[in-house]
């Protein structure tokens, strides 16, 4: 068992990334990320700024969130990758545009070891933001 000097939380593995205190804001998440990852999180949370001005930032299920009425999209930090969680129907929608990415329901692994094509990400958006504007009018 590892124990966190910081916060004493006890993991099975040694040096497992956790926040020691939950973040608040998304400033705060990015802030505590690692420093080669702290760009692509703020180009990615500013392209779905970009994509959802009406967007609200907020923090849940631990994750950067942008709600329009409901949770837009998430997106997360992962030990290789930066995931990105537009619900269940993106992944099949765009099922062609991801064939070089790992998916499962509702999420999208984007590796740090590839580019990040934020065109796609701007157009996951846009088309969740028509999602939610179509359920309004129900």
């Amino acid at each position: 068992m590892w124990k966190c000097p910081k916060c004493s939380r006890e993991f099975t593995k040694t040096q497992q990334n956790h926040f020691c205190v939950k973040p608040n804001s998304i400033d705060e998440y990015i802030s505590a990320q690692p420093d080669k990852v702290r760009p692509l999180l703020q180009k990615i949370r500013e392209t779905i700024r970009a994509a959802a001005p009406e967007a609200v930032e907020k923090f849940s299920w631990n994750m950067p969130t942008f709600w329009q009425g409901e949770n837009l999209v998430h997106f997360a930090m992962s030990k290789k990758h930066i995931g990105l969680y537009p619900g269940g129907e993106a992944t099949s929608e765009f099922a062609e545009r991801l064939a070089g990415y790992k998916t499962s329901k509702g999420a999208i692994q984007l590796p740090f070891d590839n580019s990040i094509d934020y065109e796609l990400i701007t157009d996951i958006v846009r088309w969740r933001v028509k999602q939610v504007k179509g359920s309004d009018a129900l």
